[in-house]
């Protein structure tokens, strides 16, 4: 196999665009603007390094154990394991010097990270073999490992998370999960295979998890609402009444991605997907425009 070839097949095996998700660690330092603080900025880097390798090495897992019933499915059998590009002798060495690479980095910052990283890839293993089985509780544990990252950020750098910051991403990531699982739902349906049955969802829940995905994004506007009317904000920033913009631009941005879901044009992953979309960019962008005036 040539090196072009090679490098892409463990790229996509340890899901390699995915590490973006773990830009959420360095949230607490944003919101604590710290972000011109060298050694906050340092351990939250090692930390991303750290929670990175621990979450290729969590996918490998995953995909090893789901490998069968992945090549039945029209888009997952193109994975390496499942697509026989990659050995899963490969992959379990794979596995251990990731582990391995993850606890380096991790020695390196306060204890406190190492143990959210152990309850991260405890979690996250637990998810593959049993959780992801269960209705609800698996996109829950969606949203409670985006919250994961936070609080390991917080960990790395010895910040206080905020109850504010841990209540929004909870609700906001709930709604995104739910939008995950719908969307693999509806590409199921609208490709005409037949959904996975030990997922335990069925055709007629797609409105249900729009109707709870919907409610817990608007929640989640509401409680940055909440935030930026309380004396947290005053400490923070000079000018919170610029922050207020943020939640028209917020509930925008969800209800579009939610729009896309329902019309099936939306990327698998929706946090990824907003990441890379040159809409949600624009978005972000402004987002973070008002943030600099508001302080």
């Amino acid at each position: 196999m040539r090196l072009a070839a090679m490098l892409s097949v463990w790229a996509s095996a340890l899901r390699v665009h995915q590490w973006l998700k773990n830009i959420l660690i360095f949230l607490p330092v944003l919101t604590a603007h710290r972000l011109n603080d060298p050694l906050a900025m340092t351990q939250a880097a090692v930390a991303f390094v750290s929670m990175a390798c621990c979450a290729s090495a969590v996918y490998l897992i995953n995909d090893l154990l789901d490998r069968k019933a992945d090549r039945e499915h029209f888009r997952k059998r193109l994975r390496p394991l499942a697509a026989n590009a990659l050995s899963d002798r490969s992959a379990l060495f794979a596995i251990a010097a990731l582990v391995v690479l993850s606890l380096v980095f991790a020695i390196a910052l306060p204890r406190a990270f190492l143990l959210n990283l152990g309850i991260y890839f405890a979690l996250t293993t637990l998810y593959s073999l049993v959780l992801k089985r269960i209705v609800l509780l698996d996109v829950l544990m969606l949203a409670v490992f985006y919250t994961l990252r936070i609080t390991a950020g917080a960990a790395a750098t010895s910040i206080e998370p905020s109850f504010w910051l841990l209540a929004f991403s909870l609700f906001l990531f709930f709604s995104l999960a739910l939008m995950k699982r719908y969307n693999e739902l509806k590409q199921l349906l609208d490709s005409g295979n037949p959904l996975p049955l030990r997922r335990g969802y069925r055709a007629d829940d797609l409105d249900t998890l729009s109707g709870f995905g919907s409610g817990t994004a608007c929640m989640s506007v509401l409680v940055l609402a909440l935030y930026i009317d309380s004396e947290a904000v005053l400490a923070l920033y000079s000018r919170p009444m610029i922050l207020w913009l943020l939640c028209p631009l917020l509930l925008l941005m969800l209800t579009r991605l939610w729009l896309l879901a329902r019309r099936g044009e939306l990327h698998e992953d929706p946090v990824v997907f907003a990441m890379l979309d040159r809409t949600g960019q624009f978005y972000a962008l402004i987002g973070a425009l008002l943030l600099g005036l508001a302080v």
